[in-house]
């Protein structure tokens, strides 16, 4: 490393810091990407967060870089910037996965619309990552490529679905990565990692060109080590984009300007009824969110407590909308190929198949209150406070059933639309990171960037890095059972229904695979029988169409 970038290992090296150094010449975008290679060859056996290297042509485009900003055509802070994407998004020429057999030799002709944006900034890819199947199943150990460990413990699960991102920075393979959130899937891994990940307002950053999941839901947003980093990422992604038909036009901030200020004059509400009442959290995360409250207490925020509506009518409303789309996403595939697919993902979406259209109606009738009565809140607050995930588990813990059976903290701001900001806020007694969320208004994500920077800025969460031996193996684990083992206490007549739903869409499934579904059915069912019918006449789904003019 050259004299001026100064002792720093360069795969510490965030975003904004190796930016610097490459516009000064101080570090050329080669020397950077050959120690980010050597640092993956080193790791990435016992880490398993890439699905597909591009390092040779990262090589070339970096020396394309080095000659550009040479030759006095500096593009910006992102241009001999390495990063990996995850493998969700099309790339032209590389392969995309979506971490599943049903696409494993599938190579895409142009790239998707934040690829195209990052590669005009001048990043450089260095490969596509590893991701819970399809961002939805997962972790799981029956699809051709291992799941993501988690590097500050390489028996545990990153959280999911952005799991090779999150694991990928957090190890130092690379800086910066863009995930997808659907109900968490940036947000989870990003916490339980220790980096900094964004799920930006509905409608900012463009999907096409991403594997959907839900088209009423999905997010792509950035991860990185630090708000800075993200803010960097944000500022290139964002924007409309014309492939995508959830795309707003939204005139757009300088992200990166707004960190600086302070939090003087600020109104934040806390939503302390997720962890007090709805949710059990060790003492350790309980002392974590109550010290990270002080310290945004001390740094100007004036802090309230308040209330938004229980967790459960938020999974419900996400879930019965979220999985009617991801099961037709795939259905094609589902008739003829099942076995194609990992479990895990299929105990996701075979129960969706239950969901009747009088179901998905009330559900986006629901969705449309749960926007509405946000409105109150925002006039109110600038933004609002709640934690993000505990310690990471064992592979061993997770539950077969537990997407259906349980509510959580993420899935209120993908139901809302508003932005949210996942950072590290603390560690548990495992040793394992701690983070909390930062939520804000719709478009609010200078201000929550501004708020979670300055939080950084106070404290030294985010510096912390997992101790990693070169060379070493994954340790073996425990795999999560594939089923619960319940599909015995089903009636005859819920098997006789579920028989029915499979018959009529030309399902046919294997023995576990109904076993799966009849799993799963009382959930579904709970869900839809959950789900209001009050509404008025004039109360509309969430997903009417819009036009917007420049």
């Amino acid at each position: 490393m050259s004299t001026a970038a100064g002792s720093t290992e360069l795969h510490h090296l965030g975003i904004a810091q190796a930016g610097e150094l490459i516009r000064s010449r101080s570090l050329s975008s080669v020397e950077y990407v050959k120690a980010l290679i050597a640092r993956t060859e080193s790791l990435d056996g016992q880490l398993h967060t890439y699905v597909t290297r591009s390092f040779e042509n990262a090589l070339e485009l970096a020396r394309g870089a080095d000659r550009e900003i040479a030759a006095g055509r500096y593009r910006g802070p992102l241009h001999g910037i390495p990063f990996a994407l995850k493998d969700c998004f099309d790339t032209a020429g590389i392969r995309t996965t979506g971490h599943s057999k049903v696409l494993a030799g599938n190579v895409p002709v142009r790239d998707a619309a934040v690829t195209a944006r990052l590669q005009q900034a001048g990043a450089l890819l260095m490969g596509k990552l590893a991701l819970h199947e399809f961002a939805h199943g997962g972790p799981s150990f029956d699809v051709p490529w291992p799941p993501a460990r988690n590097p500050w413990n390489t028996a545990r699960v990153t959280g999911g679905s952005s799991s090779g991102s999150a694991a990928a920075i957090a190890a130092g393979l690379v800086p910066a990565s863009i995930g997808t959130d659907t109900g968490g899937s940036i947000r989870v891994p990003a916490s339980r990692c220790g980096i900094t990940g964004l799920m930006p307002t509905f409608g900012l950053v463009g999907r096409s060109g991403a594997i959907p999941h839900s088209y009423t839901f999905d997010r792509s947003g950035p991860m990185a080590r630090t708000v800075e980093d993200c803010a960097i990422l944000l500022q290139v992604i964002a924007g409309h984009d014309p492939g995508d038909s959830g795309s707003v036009l939204h005139s757009l901030p300088d992200y990166r300007a707004a960190l600086g200020q302070d939090l003087r004059g600020l109104r934040i509400g806390v939503l302390r009824h997720n962890w007090e009442e709805e949710v059990a959290v060790s003492d350790a995360e309980h002392g974590a969110i109550q010290d990270a409250l002080g310290v945004l207490r001390e740094l100007g925020a004036t802090l309230e407590d308040c209330r938004i509506r229980p967790m459960r009518s938020y999974t419900d409303i996400k879930t019965i909308i979220a999985e009617t789309e991801v099961f037709n996403v795939h259905l094609r595939d589902l008739a003829v190929r099942p076995s194609d697919f990992g479990a895990d993902i299929l105990g996701r979406m075979l129960p969706a198949m239950l969901f009747t259209a009088t179901d998905l109606i009330k559900a986006g009738r629901e969705h449309r209150r749960a926007i509405t009565e946000m409105e109150p809140l925002y006039r109110r607050f600038d933004a609002f406070i709640t934690i993000s995930s505990g310690e990471a588990p064992a592979f061993s813990a997770h539950d077969p059933l537990g997407f259906w059976k349980n509510a959580n903290h993420f899935t209120a701001a993908n139901v809302t639309g508003q932005p949210a900001l996942a950072l590290p806020h603390g560690f548990g007694p495992g040793g394992m990171p701690l983070g909390m969320q930062i939520l804000g208004r719709p478009f609010g994500e200078a201000l929550i960037l501004r708020i979670g920077h300055a939080y950084q800025e106070a404290t030294e969460w985010h510096l912390r890095r997992p101790v990693l031996v070169d060379h070493a193996d994954a340790p073996s684990v425990d795999e999560p059972p594939l089923l619960a083992g319940t599909s015995g206490e089903t009636s005859a007549g819920l098997r006789e229904a579920c028989l029915a739903a499979a018959r009529s869409l030309g399902l046919k499934l294997s023995g576990r695979m109904f076993a799966q579904l009849l799993e799963g059915a009382p959930y579904a069912f709970a869900m839809a029988g959950r789900m209001p019918g009050d509404h008025g006449h004039a109360e509309a789904p969430a997903n009417v169409f819009a036009v917007r003019h420049p």
